[in-house]
């Protein structure tokens, strides 16, 4: 199965050259069909960075408003779909950055702050749930780093802090998931990527 014809593939979908050449003159049928192909994947990646449906839903919308405004200068150098993630992640990097609280600059009150609010470790049972329990930009930075694969180099240019900065989030983030999943009964971890110190 091809990935243009895949719905899991996410922003590997393949998108033919004539619906990227209508939409850039405009067509709304075209960015339906880019909707159609990629609104999902960008919503799963908004909901993994922002922590809230209801935050990623209306980032999704954001994305393809921008999509539809800026597609012109799309100029083929990478593959669509890289295009349209860059979008989805710098949007949700943008949105972080206005809920920015003075707190969240200090890393350790973050972290402070988050594990105060924490509930029972009995009560994680996904990834999701974990993920949830990150103060927003650590969530971010872990997302980012062990999902999507972004460096050190490119999460400083992202959040506008040092590349120290974005490694020592990612640890603290780290070290704070593995206490969690060591809490967590074995029936309850899950994890789709293996977390490492």
């Amino acid at each position: 199965m091809n990935a243009a014809a895949d719905p899991a593939a996410g922003f590997a979908r393949e998108v033919e050259a004539m619906i990227l050449a209508r939409a850039q003159r405009g067509d709304m049928q075209a960015f339906a069909e880019l909707y159609r192909y990629f609104g999902r994947a960008c919503f799963q990646l908004a909901l993994r960075i922002l922590g809230q449906r209801q935050h990623a839903e209306d980032m999704v919308h954001e994305v393809f408003l921008k999509m539809m405004d800026t597609i012109r200068s799309y100029r083929g150098d990478a593959p669509f779909g890289a295009w349209l993630k860059r979008l989805t992640v710098n949007a949700c990097i943008d949105q972080l950055r206005r809920q920015r609280h003075p707190a969240e600059d200090d890393a350790e009150l973050a972290f402070a702050n988050a594990q105060s609010a924490d509930a029972e470790a009995a009560d994680i049972v996904d990834t999701g749930a974990l993920l949830a329990r990150l103060p927003p930009r650590a969530r971010a930075v872990v997302v980012l780093h062990e999902l999507e694969g972004y460096t050190h180099t490119e999460l400083a240019g992202l959040f506008q802090q040092s590349e120290s900065y974005s490694k020592s989030v990612l640890a603290r983030a780290l070290k704070r998931l593995n206490a969690l999943v060591s809490a967590a009964p074995m029936s309850a971890q899950v994890l789709p990527w293996p977390i490492k110190n």
